[in-house]
């Protein structure tokens, strides 16, 4: 007879393999992935930030890692250095244009962190609650990704500037379809990102 060996009970169970592999996921124990699925967003969106956060975007990068033939492996928004989840999110030249936009527009001084997690996790806007800023977080990494897909799958060209207003159209969507309270005009939210996002609870 065989027994489970990984719970006191000594009985299989969904929860006792994802405590084990938690456990030895210690990614998975980082005090960010306790609050990112309580985000008031599209569950699309959670998701994608989710998986940039443990490094499990299908990039070139990790596509080549696992046998899957590929033409190109340099980064589909620089083509400088290949395309790895650490490189297209954090240290890619477009993806810090991207990030810089983003400050200037909400007002605020940040120094990037060259860790994704680290970066995710303190990135935060003053005067806002955690739930306020866990809201940017997603925003920006789900649009970088976007843009870059429709570059590989579309033919599109890289566009800073487009990538950007896109961060500002899906936050405002976003935040018009899933708070309640939230009732500013595309307008409003552009011209005071801060005032606008204290509504969202």
């Amino acid at each position: 007879m065989q027994v489970w060996g990984y719970d006191d009970s000594r009985l299989f169970s969904v929860n006792s393999v994802y405590a084990c592999l938690a456990k030895h996921h210690s990614s998975c124990q980082h005090e960010v992935f306790m609050h990112i699925w309580k985000i008031k967003v599209f569950p699309n969106v959670i998701t994608t930030t989710w998986r940039v956060l443990l490094g499990r975007i299908p990039t070139r990068e990790s596509l080549r890692r696992r046998a899957v033939s590929i033409n190109v492996t340099l980064c589909a928004l620089c083509q400088t250095k290949e395309e790895s989840c650490q490189h297209i999110f954090i240290e890619c030249g477009v993806a810090k244009k991207v990030w810089s936009l983003c400050f200037r527009w909400i007002g605020i001084m940040f120094v990037q962190h060259n860790d994704i997690l680290t970066h995710f996790e303190n990135f935060v806007i003053p005067y806002l609650g955690s739930r306020q800023n866990l809201l940017w977080k997603c925003v920006r990494a789900t649009c970088i990704w976007d843009q870059r897909n429709e570059i590989v799958f579309k033919q599109e060209v890289v566009d800073v500037e487009e990538i950007f207003q896109m961060v500002q159209l899906k936050s405002w969507l976003w935040l018009k379809h899933r708070a309640h309270a939230f009732s500013y005009s595309f307008a409003d939210w552009v011209m005071n990102p801060l005032i606008c996002i204290r509504s969202y609870k």
